[in-house]
């Protein structure tokens, strides 16, 4: 990505239902541009989709928790199965160290974040878990900055006399 492409995912992340002309206006670059670098990104896989942020404790989900699972020895893909089937699961990450597994899980109540819990626990296939409760968001997710870190110089366009 360079600075244009960054400039672009910015563009669109401060004014997400903007559309092609209106985030030329903003860059100062053609729409064809616009539409140009967004297909590239969308093709390439940087860009995966469009839709709204939520926020979970504004839609009923107030209690945030992080839960490494101990897993039984070739049972990752039951395991995957069986999270894919909690609603409750946002993401879980293959990892290395003492936890196998590390889901991120969003609850209405602490009662039903501890539900959530017991039906992992009675899983086969995890053999040990430990949870976090979040009490507070110190950083919300975020790419920008290190995308703008990273970027290479936009191309030059070329000049007119």
């Amino acid at each position: 990505m360079d600075a244009l492409d960054v400039a672009l995912v910015t563009a669109l992340r401060e004014h997400p239902r903007a559309g092609d002309l209106e985030l030329s206006r903003r860059l100062g670059i053609a729409r064809a541009t616009v539409q140009s670098r967004l297909r590239k990104m969308e093709e390439a896989g940087v860009v995966t989709g469009y839709g709204p942020d939520v926020d979970l404790a504004a839609a009923g989900h107030p209690v945030l928790a992080f839960v490494t699972l101990e897993i039984a020895q070739g049972r990752l893909e039951d395991v995957t199965q069986e999270l894919e089937h909690l609603p409750n699961v946002l993401e879980a990450y293959v990892t290395s160290g003492q936890a196998d597994v590390v889901c991120k899980i969003a609850a209405t109540s602490h009662e039903d974040l501890q539900d959530v819990l017991l039906h992992m626990s009675r899983s086969g296939s995890v053999v040990r878990s430990t949870s976090v409760i979040v009490l507070s968001e110190l950083v919300a997710p975020r790419v920008l900055p290190m995308l703008a870190r990273d970027a290479a110089p936009a191309p030059r366009a070329p000049g007119y006399r």
